[in-house]
């Protein structure tokens, strides 16, 4: 995927606005220290190009699998879809993830996540017990790209900055190591993806 000009990403989607909580599995990476180093070295050479965000440490993720907003799961509706996650990720071991080279994106720059197996694994299996509860499972089964985000678009604006100082960059793939995925209350009051802990549903081995 590549783009000659990058676009606001911060528009507010249908349901999004200030305040406004949402419930969604990701993959997130507190402690990988070699995918923080990376990101280091990509932050620091698009530091001075304008229009962008530039995404924290701790505000890496894998966008996984939507559930809805927060006043909209019952709470009891929650606990089950959390039991029924549980179980099914229980038989799906843990995996390592490769990212290497970002992508430019019209409203991103991200890493591809490689392979796009085991965490398409998991969002099924995700899938599988929300389908459980409810009859409509959010979000298109479909088109799922396991991605990193390295810095947002905040402005129209030609790409050709944003390549140049990629390419800057010399680094090494860096590999990940996964073994759960997290159920997280998410906002972007403040132009970022921002995120309060719920559980942790851990892979096997």
């Amino acid at each position: 995927m590549t783009t000659d000009c990058m676009a606001d990403h911060w528009w507010w989607r249908p349901g999004w606005g200030p305040g406004a909580r949402f419930f969604t599995f990701h993959f997130t990476f507190p402690q990988a220290r070699a995918l923080h180093r990376l990101a280091a070295d990509y932050r620091r050479a698009l530091a001075d190009v304008a229009g962008l965000d530039l995404v924290p440490d701790e505000c890496l993720h894998l966008t996984t699998q939507g559930l809805d907003f927060a006043d909209r799961v019952p709470d009891d509706d929650l606990r089950v879809i959390l039991a029924a996650a549980q179980r099914r990720l229980a038989v799906i071991p843990g995996f390592d993830l490769t990212v290497h080279r970002p992508e430019i994106t019209p409203e991103a720059i991200r890493w591809e996540a490689a392979p796009s197996g085991p965490p398409a694994a998991v969002r099924t299996a995700l899938r599988d017990a929300i389908g459980s509860v409810w009859a409509t499972v959010p979000e298109p089964a479909d088109g799922f790209g396991p991605h990193i985000t390295i810095a947002y678009s905040n402005a129209d604006g030609p790409a050709a900055p944003v390549r140049t100082a990629l390419a800057t960059v010399q680094a090494e793939p860096v590999t990940v190591h996964v073994d759960q995925v997290e159920l997280i209350v998410l906002h972007r009051d403040r132009r970022m993806y921002e995120w309060e802990a719920h559980t942790q549903l851990p892979l096997s081995g």
